[in-house]
């Protein structure tokens, strides 16, 4: 009788050892097939197929304008103003590292972060100084220095999206371009970094093809999978409403998250068709930010959207139309709903 006992304690014991055991396995399997957006989405911005979604888990489509705040940086208050009162929903600011210009610091980025949401504005920040180069220690430099900076993003991920290095990667090739990434968003994610990252395409941000060649590769080396790309649309990837199309369909057609990062009306390489870029954008729901507000020298002075820094004055080529045309920001921009809307 004790024998028999001690079998049918032990038969007890192994089912529900077993039925534990089972349970676990299910919630790992659960765990296993749930998108990591899903995991992200109460903290941050996070990516799912070709869409960005807020913390709130809406879709957010950004609109919005560049600043080139290293090189103004007595002009940020005045300029996040005027830039919020144009209806913009973003702000895309331009910081150095130190390589080529006066490195901005911990303290300034932060103030930076916090007057972009007083404005209700989500920021975008990127580095300049890897722009068009093509070795790889200039965008490790760039990840070095966002992992330095990195305080200032964690516990800001629902307001800040890191567009890791401007225009990284010169060339029309494509390999360098996605060893380069391939290497450093692991140590960014490793770092602690958890906001959305946004990866320019190769060619000085022209070459779309290099995010249809490689985009899905490069999303797949972030354990967060929460990677989008963004296109720079001047002469020669904006120059006409069937190469718009055929950059911005190759790449969603991959499942992956796009932005027009910047766009103007003319460029050094041949005119733009802005206007279709601004409809097929909005067509699609897809986002674009316009380069730049007040600035540019050198001979694209064009590229100015204010002729003023307080935006009492848009340039009446290129300002009027970003802001006040038919798909232009103040008819197109919802401001995320982060901020209570």
């Amino acid at each position: 009788m004790k024998k028999i006992f001690t079998c049918l304690f032990s038969a007890v014991i192994l089912v529900s050892l077993c039925l534990c055991g089972n349970q676990i396995k299910s919630e790992a399997a659960k765990e296993a097939i749930l998108p990591s957006q899903s995991a992200n989405s109460s903290n941050g911005f996070y990516v799912s197929g070709t869409k960005l979604y807020d913390a709130t888990g809406k879709e957010f489509v950004l609109r919005g304008i560049n600043h080139a705040h290293t090189w103004y940086k007595g002009y940020l208050d005045t300029t996040l103003t005027a830039i919020a009162n144009t209806g913009s929903n973003s702000v895309r600011i331009v910081l150095s590292n130190g390589q080529q210009w006066n490195k901005d610091d911990l303290n300034s980025i932060k103030s930076i972060i916090n007057k972009c949401r007083e404005k209700k504005l989500i920021t975008i920040l990127e580095v300049h100084d890897a722009t068009g180069k093509y070795d790889l220690e200039s965008l490790q430099k760039a990840a070095d220095y966002w992992i330095e900076m990195k305080s200032a993003l964690i516990g800001n991920e629902a307001y800040v999206i890191l567009n890791i290095a401007n225009e990284w990667y010169g060339g029309w090739d494509t390999a360098t371009w996605k060893e380069g990434y391939l290497n450093i968003i692991p140590k960014l994610r490793d770092a602690g970094i958890k906001n959305t990252l946004m990866v320019d395409s190769a060619g000085w941000g022209q070459y779309a093809k290099s995010i249809e060649q490689y985009g899905q590769e490069i999303l797949n080396s972030d354990s967060l999978r929460n990677t989008m790309f963004s296109i720079h649309m001047y002469g020669t990837a904006g120059k006409d409403a069937a190469t718009i199309k055929a950059n911005i369909d190759n790449v969603t057609n991959k499942n992956l998250c796009v932005v027009i990062g910047e766009f103007g009306q003319y460029h050094s390489d041949g005119d733009v068709d802005e206007d279709y870029i601004m409809s097929y954008c909005t067509q699609k729901n897809i986002g674009y930010m316009g380069w730049s507000w007040k600035g540019n020298s050198g001979g694209v002075e064009y590229l100015d959207i204010a002729n003023q820094w307080d935006g009492s004055q848009l340039s009446s080529d290129w300002g009027e139309k970003l802001i006040n045309g038919t798909n232009g920001i103040r008819k197109t921009s919802k401001i995320c709903s982060v901020f209570g809307n």
